[in-house]
């Protein structure tokens, strides 16, 4: 990932703090196709970061049975993309645009590449416990949180079966916050604004931007 010293995120609590929120992610690897073949694949799945695995931790989750992307085997290398808030930045928002003119759009975001190596988990033991912990990692902010004890056990261990479970096993992190600390404070000041006039979405990014500005 090309990241310059301005938006490398180079602390790895601040990796590991980013890869706690346990949202999905896009997993690619380079094995089977669906269509026989071999090549490029990619899943957006959720994935819970579980650090006593391995010397860097390790994501985990799972995919469809069907889904050929798991057969790429053990060992198999592979990245996940984690992907934070992100959002066109125009430069009418800059004041240096009604000073000199000279800005351009661009865009801001906050992005992981976590590489590693792939292994498979066909173990039902080791599926229910990963099911369990991404249904209470994501109900857990819900008010009645659903539990995989509210399902009837039959059609747990039948859905069960349908799915193979995913580790990737932690090599390195690439980390990047691209939120205008290159531009003056007035210009960034003017970007959150903005922002903040538009989506929910974009106002995430306006949040990343006034941390970033009072790191």
């Amino acid at each position: 990932m090309y990241r310059p010293a301005h938006f490398d995120i180079a602390d790895a609590d601040d990796l590991r703090a980013i890869l706690g929120f346990g949202g999905a992610v896009h997993l690619v690897t380079h094995g089977p196709l669906a269509d026989g073949g071999t090549g490029m694949d990619a899943s957006m799945i959720p994935m819970l970061f579980d650090p006593s695995q391995g010397e860097h931790g390790a994501l985990v989750g799972h995919v469809a049975r069907q889904n050929p992307q798991w057969k790429a085997g053990d060992g198999t290398p592979a990245m996940a993309i984690v992907q934070g808030p992100d959002a066109y930045i125009s430069p009418s928002w800059y004041p240096t645009k009604a000073v000199t003119g000279k800005v351009v759009p661009t865009w801001n975001y906050t992005v992981l590449h976590v590489h590693g190596h792939l292994l498979v988990h066909d173990d039902p033991v080791w599926l229910e416990s990963l099911v369990r912990a991404l249904t209470d990692h994501h109900e857990a902010t819900m008010p009645e949180p659903w539990s995989v004890d509210d399902a009837p056990a039959d059609y747990i261990a039948a859905s069960l079966r349908g799915i193979v479970g995913i580790e990737l096993r932690i090599d390195r992190i690439e980390g990047k916050r691209k939120l205008s600390q290159n531009r003056t404070e007035a210009d960034v000041d003017g970007a959150i604004a903005g922002l903040s006039t538009r989506s929910a979405f974009a106002a995430l990014v306006a949040e990343d931007m006034r941390a970033a500005r009072d790191r």
